[in-house]
């Protein structure tokens, strides 16, 4: 009886079916997402705006797709938990490169996410080496949402009346990506300590 419950925590803490192949629908949406972040870079510095906002668009739908699928079909394997927030990660910091090399955003807003998300990640995974599971932050999705949201705002060709509502959607980005970022470092110490 022990021993079946002790199986049990133990598949539902790791979530990965060891017989699900590799080469799954998730997977391979998420593979494609990666592929096509150069050709998403090479749109938005030819100045191929609507493409470059179609493209991204897109690849934020993969994103929530090969998610939704794994989960809802048990297809969720080690590749996919490595791959998919690499993916992630890739798309937004060469979103936020390219933004400013077409000098559209701030270096600043940049700066900071990306400090605040790679920061993050490596604190997490230096724990994680050492035994230490830090959960994932209760604003997380929201940060997600706004930064892809604000992204996908600076791709559009929008009349230069939209620009302050843009820069604003983009703000509130940074804050909440701040904060978020504040949020896992408590909640780490609560945890771990």
């Amino acid at each position: 009886m022990n021993h079946s419950r002790a199986r049990q925590k133990t598949a539902a803490a790791s979530d990965v079916n060891p017989h699900v192949s590799n080469w799954n629908l998730p997977n391979i949406l998420t593979s494609l997402r990666i592929l096509f972040i150069p050709v998403f870079v090479w749109l938005v510095l030819a100045g191929h705006d609507w493409w470059a906002f179609g493209v991204f668009a897109a690849l934020m739908i993969t994103d929530k797709l090969d998610g939704d699928i794994a989960r809802s079909r048990g297809l969720i394997t080690d590749f996919g938990k490595i791959a998919d927030p690499i993916a992630d990660k890739a798309l937004m910091t060469a979103a936020f490169v390219c933004l400013n090399i077409i000098g559209v955003l701030p270096v600043w807003v940049t700066v900071v996410i990306l400090v605040r998300e790679f920061g993050i990640t490596f604190w997490r995974m230096a724990l994680l080496r050492q035994g230490k599971v830090v959960p994932a932050s209760k604003g997380g999705k929201l940060k997600t949402v706004l930064q892809s949201l604000a992204v996908a705002m600076y791709l559009c060709p929008l009349p230069s009346w939209m620009d302050i509502p843009s820069f604003v959607v983009m703000f509130i980005a940074v804050v909440v990506t701040v904060v978020t970022g504040v949020q896992y470092l408590i909640d780490g110490r609560k945890q771990n300590s």
